[in-house]
């Protein structure tokens, strides 16, 4: 018989914003793996009526806590008001795009023991684009996470990420609120020098494209816009919007006010 993890004193938290469809395929992915939380948190952020329906019918099936909003106001707004409804003492949070693969939950256990373990542990990240710069060997398959502000370049920055990770569901005392009324990039973006300018402690999953995958399609594709600057790989624009990015996240580490 197929072995059950409970994850006792852990919420599942979950952004959504009119992928019903991408949820239901997180949340049966979750159930496949027999992972049981003590809750399951979903927060909504204004989705179509449409998506709404299938939300209700969904927490029929799952059981969870829905939030909703009247209308979108956001990706900080949206993670805020999920956040505060998590009553446990750590936070798993996974956005609705995100699919676990079959070897996360052992996994997932050792970075839940080692969170309980470790009281200046902030975070443990399970995911990324790109590997962090400056890791030192942990344990169990992690790294601690380590700022170097002389290190060149701006990944050095990207401690904390919205991509899936454990948390300590107290985050928002010591981090500050997600900044709301912005763009989703920018709310992260503003986390990011945050997390830095207290001095957070995260660790980071050495095979960080082994846990999840993201999976997006053409009828539920991905709610961020960026822009040309953001996304072009012309040369030419890589290269000076690395030396923007540079000069900014260092600007903004010594002088922004979070």
């Amino acid at each position: 018989m197929p072995e059950t993890y409970f994850f006792k004193d852990v919420t599942l938290l979950i952004t959504h914003y009119n992928r019903s469809s991408s949820l239901e395929r997180l949340l049966s992915s979750f159930r496949t793996l027999h992972a049981k939380f003590d809750d399951i948190v979903v927060s909504d952020d204004g989705s179509k009526s449409e998506h709404l329906d299938k939300l209700q019918s969904l927490r029929h099936e799952y059981g969870f806590q829905l939030i909703t909003a009247h209308q979108n106001r956001g990706l900080g707004n949206n993670i805020n008001k999920g956040q505060d409804a998590v009553k446990t003492l750590y936070t798993l949070y996974v956005q609705e795009d995100f699919v676990p693969n079959p070897g996360f939950m052992p996994h997932f256990s050792d970075a839940l023991e080692i969170i309980r373990n470790s009281d200046d542990i902030d975070i443990i990240r399970f995911y990324a684009y790109v590997r962090y710069p400056c890791l030192e060997p942990f344990k169990k398959g992690f790294s601690e996470m380590k700022f170097k502000a002389w290190i060149p370049g701006h990944f050095k920055f990207l401690q904390y990420s919205d991509h899936p990770h454990l948390r300590r569901s107290n985050f928002l005392e010591k981090f500050g609120r997600y900044a709301e009324g912005l763009k989703g990039d920018d709310t992260e973006y503003r986390m990011v020098i945050s997390f830095i300018q207290k001095k957070g402690k995260a660790l980071f999953y050495d095979d960080f494209k082994g846990l999840f995958e993201q999976k997006n399609s053409a009828v539920e594709p991905s709610t961020m816009k960026r822009n040309f600057w953001r996304e072009s790989d012309n040369f030419f624009i890589a290269v000076l919007r690395e030396m923007y990015r540079f000069l900014k996240f260092n600007y903004d580490y010594l002088f922004m006010r979070t």
